[in-house]
């Protein structure tokens, strides 16, 4: 993701400016201030997300945990921040957490110099006003000039505080990649990159308990894998692998799903067909498209060999489970394979 990408996430969520921010600023720490919450970075971010008024599920926690006690439960606090906060990007970051709480850390000297700030402001206006009840005041040029002074502090503070939210928000971000990128990993096959068996078999069962009528299930089986990687070599083997891998991948259906199912086998779940032809006739393209690979030397580019695929092809039938389902798809591939192989059988 580039850095104005990241820049436009981080302001969906702060899109507030100065102005405004200063504003949410003065509803939030008095607010903070009349509960005696003490000035860290999640109570902070509590009450100023209460201030902008969003999550009225929120402010309802909030309201009915400073009725019901005395000072504010830090358990509440760190509860409702998980909840409402950063609820988004911590449910697929957990590895992360300490990441997370790393950079909340890094915020709280300058969260807390923007209380203390809003505070200093908060009590020179309040003399200001003193001092303009008075029939006349020396005091007064000195007083507006401190109070500009005060006003200007607590705008940068503010400005850095938001600056370092806008941080925090590309980091989680960043944390949140890298997680999902780990979890499609493991859904993988390292050599093929089409989902390995352990996957397949969830999804196969997903889409059993969802919608069984209109699922097909081909298998398929690289013909004389074992005499290819015998004269060949492994190396060139795994190149056959990832060869049928990428053809699956590039010639599947909306709602289709590829794996390996062990080996030099490979299994394709094909949801939202609803007759044994349709599929016979995706597991013939499939054939088509493996037989006019080849397999080329990669010094000289001479062909070495080419490569075909038996298919087997079933389609859910009433009374169906995942065991029996895979059982025929099996049998009709073994029953290709018996017939002179490079053919779809269902």
């Amino acid at each position: 993701m580039s850095q104005s990408e990241k820049r436009a996430t981080a302001l969906a969520r702060y899109p507030e400016d100065t102005r405004e921010a200063a504003a949410l600023l003065k509803q939030a720490i008095p607010l903070m201030v009349r509960h005696n919450i003490a000035p860290n970075p999640v109570h902070y971010a509590l009450w100023y997300t209460y201030s902008k008024g969003l999550e009225p599920e929120l402010n309802r926690h909030l309201d009915r945990v400073v009725k019901d006690f005395d000072s504010f439960p830090p358990e509440s606090a760190a509860k409702l921040f998980r909840d409402y906060i950063i609820r988004d990007e911590l449910e697929d970051a957990r590895a992360g957490q300490q990441e997370v709480i790393n950079l909340v850390d890094d915020m709280e000297r300058d969260v807390s110099r923007s209380v203390k700030g809003s505070l200093n402001f908060q009590a020179s206006l309040e003399h200001c006003l003193e001092m303009l009840e008075e029939p006349s005041s020396d005091g007064l040029p000195t007083l507006l000039s401190e109070l500009q002074q005060s006003t200007q502090l607590m705008q940068d503070q503010q400005e850095l505080f938001l600056s370092q939210l806008h941080a925090a928000q590309n980091e989680i971000k960043s944390l949140r990649d890298k997680l999902e990128r780990t979890q499609l990993a493991a859904t993988l096959d390292g050599l093929t990159q089409v989902l390995n068996r352990n996957t397949f078999t969830r999804v196969l069962e997903q889409a059993l308990s969802k919608a069984p009528q209109g699922v097909a299930l081909v298998m398929l089986d690289i013909d004389h894998f074992k005499q290819f990687n015998d004269q060949y070599g492994h190396p060139l083997g795994d190149r056959v692998l990832q060869h049928v891998g990428q053809v699956l991948r590039n010639s599947l259906p909306s709602h289709a799903m590829a794996a390996r199912y062990g080996g030099e086998e490979f299994c394709v779940i094909l949801q939202g067909c609803t007759d044994l032809t349709s599929a016979h006739a995706f597991a013939e393209q499939l054939r088509l498209k493996i037989q006019s690979l080849r397999i080329k030397a990669r010094s000289t580019e001479k062909v070495l060999d080419t490569i075909t695929a038996s298919f087997g092809v079933a389609l859910f039938e009433a009374g169906d489970n995942l065991e029996s389902l895979l059982t025929r798809a099996d049998d009709a591939l073994y029953q290709a394979k018996r017939n002179g192989r490079n053919q779809v059988h269902r």
